[in-house]
């Protein structure tokens, strides 16, 4: 399919000339010359580039009526908190406040609690692959909510080295997708890869949500690595303390040979 992109392709060189040609043509705009903001937006986000956001030194404006479209400020949310629950299956989202529901209408409910509690916002300095550093405002609440709800459910049922490799390559992942190389053999690979980690990333994760901020409140899982019993300062018959002085010695036998060494070689 080819695509048509005027200002690749046509006369046109500025944001000006575009609503020049738009209001020439009849073309309905929602923007002025005064918020003529370069806007995408889809399911996930909406970012805003332009104007006075390519000063870096410019505070974005948050508060200006018409500026954020998904969210509002957080010094404009609510007072009081609102809490709610998500169901993972498998890394999948699957319920929202207890009620079952597609993936797609999660994020579109997310979009509108963590909007109204000024949830999302992100001002970023990206790295684009053609070599200049670019400045962009994001909204984003039912992205970050979820990511920030599936992040907690992980380190409840994730292995350590298997979350810090997931971590790891998450930024490989992150790039690929960025640069447009979804349909390559590295991220196939990689996607393989976070499937098989998902496999006991089932469980409840509890949020609060307020002017801004995602703050845990709680999580469950039946795939939970997480032992109280382990982990308590109480009294326990599970974890022997002593052998501790075994493990202490035989992990810090490098470092001591090597200090050795050292003390020799001066």
């Amino acid at each position: 399919m080819k695509i048509i992109a005027p200002w690749r392709e046509w006369s046109i060189k500025s944001r000006e000339e575009e609503i020049d040609y738009a209001e020439a043509h009849n073309v309905p705009l929602k923007i002025t010359r005064e918020t003529n903001y370069s806007k995408d937006k889809n399911l996930w986000h909406l970012s805003h580039e332009g104007l006075d956001l390519e000063d870096a030194g410019n505070e974005p404006k948050y508060e200006q009526p018409g500026f954020l479209e998904m969210s509002v400020s957080p010094l404009q949310a609510p007072d009081t908190p609102t809490y709610i629950t998500l169901d993972f299956e498998e890394g999948k989202p699957v319920a929202l406040n207890d009620e079952k529901m597609s993936a797609k209408d999660i994020v579109l409910k997310l979009n509108e609690i963590g909007g109204k509690n000024g949830i999302g916002l992100l001002d970023i300095i990206e790295n684009r692959l053609v070599g200049m550093k670019c400045r962009g405002v994001y909204e984003t609440p039912g992205g970050e909510i979820l990511y920030a709800a599936h992040d907690y459910l992980e380190t409840l049922t994730l292995d350590k080295m298997t979350a810090h490799k997931k971590q790891e390559l998450s930024i490989t992942f992150a790039e690929l997708v960025y640069n447009g190389l979804w349909f390559s053999p590295l991220r196939e690979a990689l996607s393989a890869f976070v499937t098989s980690t998902q496999k006991h990333v089932t469980g409840k994760v509890k949020l609060k949500l307020y002017k801004g901020n995602i703050i845990k409140a709680g999580v469950w899982s039946d795939y939970a690595l997480y032992s109280e019993e382990l982990a308590t300062f109480g009294e326990d018959n599970v974890y022997n303390q002593a052998d501790a002085t075994g493990f202490i010695n035989l992990f810090g036998l490098p470092t001591k040979v090597q200090a050795q060494v050292n003390a020799k070689t001066k």
